[in-house]
């Protein structure tokens, strides 16, 4: 099932997140709604997650906010990082065995 919210429906899931501060977020460009008629954000799953991750950062870990875009720019390259080596996995996959051997025992070179 796809999440589909609205920004008051949003804040309502964090205890202490006002509108003006998911607001600010989203002008920082750290949160990308979808933007419907009269200016209304569409939030989805993955916007839901970046509020939930940006959230835990300002208020779990103390990120300062002017280091969030540094942070939030790893973990973007991180999950950039994770979706290319997912693709890599399973074009390996469907590579032949003598292929797959061959690119494993370089890896392990690699690693001594």
């Amino acid at each position: 099932m796809h999440q589909v919210m609205k920004l008051e429906a949003v804040v309502a899931l964090f205890p202490d997140l006002e509108p003006v501060e998911l607001t600010a977020w989203i002008e920082h460009r750290w949160v990308l709604p979808q933007a419907g008629e009269g200016g209304v954000w569409t939030f989805h799953e993955i916007d839901i997650a970046r509020v939930r991750l940006i959230y835990d950062l300002r208020r779990h870990l103390d990120t300062p906010e002017e280091t969030l875009p540094v942070v939030l720019s790893l973990v973007d390259q991180v999950y950039d990082m994770r979706r290319k080596l997912n693709a890599v996995s399973a074009a390996l996959e469907n590579q032949p065995q003598e292929i797959r051997t061959a690119i494993l025992a370089v890896l392990r070179d690699e690693e001594s």
